[in-house]
């Protein structure tokens, strides 16, 4: 079955139903891409940080640069992209991708030299870009297939980066060793997740290219004609790269800042865990704000709830509060991402959609550069929390750009 023939078959609940759910369920194992490309070969990382930073010696300005490299290879990754797309497919994309990224993971684990892991995490952002990209496109095309499930589908491609946190939550402390260079263990244990997850997400992403395939073409002359140009959805873009920079400064070094404060590693562990099952349920808290909202409200609503959960760590050093925190931020800040693909659904034609995921993509990687640095190098001088506190009000100022970005074309 094509993908265009779930919208013209029979409108009938039974036939309906049957439908909704084998589509749901391949947006759901599509989304372990998103937990290989996010939830291991990025957000882990805030995990292992505390072992890397005390037995290699690194200021938290070093630790922070562990990410930029990595969002610097992310960067050049979406860079790229458009030009990849018109030779290889996007499944193809996503499964280089998935297959690239798992074997990086496992070299992280064979080195202790700084530079060294420097250079793999550059070369490891640039594989989960691809994944990440081209499984955006997928999750585009398939929620085109069910309109009315749209933010849904996104949200739960997107939402599966919390199975790679909550992956990595159990993961991480069980195989982080009382031994010369004990975190290494974790990265092999990482490695092993993300190959299991590939031969899923594959396999659904290769189902959608199929489909895709067989759906009747549009004619691409014309959709290239009705495309807006970039400046029109700059608010948008900038609203975006805000969040890039304020986002990555709370999951790089949340997971500090709760140890800094003398929290133990169990309150830890369930911190992040109920921030990965907080992303996990998330698709279906904000699909229909996702559905209804076609200029940047979605985004701005998301990115002033992200400022409040960034800000909410900063100011109060209790348990309680870090739990309020991880569940607001992680039920948000993933569909904070969906928001802008479906922004790009909303308003370009399908024809555009890669270049328009990786428009944002760019403007996203830009963020996460300088996010770790600049709140890395404002906690080594004033602390943690100020340095959350900045990233919060980013957050902020990055709402307001949003909020400003109105909606370009029906599609």
């Amino acid at each position: 079955m094509s993908l265009n023939s779930l919208d013209t078959a029979p409108n009938s609940p039974s036939t309906d139903s049957a439908q909704r759910m084998p589509t749901l369920m391949l947006a759901a194992a599509l989304s372990l891409g998103s937990a290989i490309a996010l939830g291991f070969a990025r957000f882990a990382y805030a995990l292992l940080l505390p072992a890397m930073k005390l037995d290699l010696g690194w200021s938290f300005a070093q630790a922070g640069a562990m990410n930029t490299a990595n969002a610097l290879g992310y960067l050049l990754g979406a860079l790229v992209f458009p030009r990849l797309a018109r030779r290889w497919t996007a499944a193809a994309l996503f499964a280089g991708g998935c297959a690239i990224t798992a074997l990086l993971m496992a070299g992280s684990g064979l080195l202790a030299d700084t530079h060294s892991l420097l250079v793999l995490r550059v070369v490891t952002g640039a594989s989960s870009a691809a994944i990440f990209i081209s499984g955006g496109v997928l999750a585009a095309r398939l929620a085109s297939a069910r309109p009315h499930d749209a933010g849904l589908i996104l949200g739960l491609y997107y939402g599966g980066t919390g199975w790679g946190i909550v992956a990595s939550s159990v993961l991480v402390p069980l195989t982080i060793l009382d031994a010369a260079h004990g975190w290494q263990f974790a990265w092999f244990a990482l490695a092993a997740a993300c190959a299991l997850f590939a031969t899923v997400a594959i396999v659904a992403a290769r189902r959608i290219e199929g489909a895709s395939a067989a759906a009747a073409p549009v004619s691409r002359a014309r959709q290239a004609a009705d495309a807006p140009r970039w400046p029109r959805f700059g608010a948008a873009l900038a609203g975006y790269g805000l969040f890039g920079v304020g986002y990555i400064g709370y999951m790089t070094f949340i997971v500090a800042l709760l140890r800094n404060a003398g929290m133990s590693a169990a309150v830890v562990t369930s911190f992040y865990l109920l921030l990965g099952v907080a992303t996990v349920v998330s698709a279906r808290i904000w699909s229909r704000l996702l559905d209804r909202m076609r200029g940047g409200q979605a985004l701005a609503v998301l990115n002033a709830l992200l400022a409040v959960a960034t800000l909410l760590p900063a100011l109060f050093a209790q348990p309680w509060v870090a739990f309020v925190s991880g569940m607001l931020f992680g039920a948000t800040f993933l569909s904070a991402v969906a928001s802008t693909t479906a922004f790009v659904r909303h308003n370009l034609p399908a024809s555009h959609w890669a270049k328009g995921i990786s428009a944002f993509t760019i403007v996203f990687a830009f963020g996460q550069i300088v996010g770790p640095v600049v709140i890395g190098w404002v906690s080594d001088g004033a602390g943690l929390a100020r340095g959350l506190v900045y990233s919060a009000l980013l957050l902020a100022a990055g709402a307001v750009l949003a909020a400003c970005q109105k909606a370009l074309r029906s599609v």
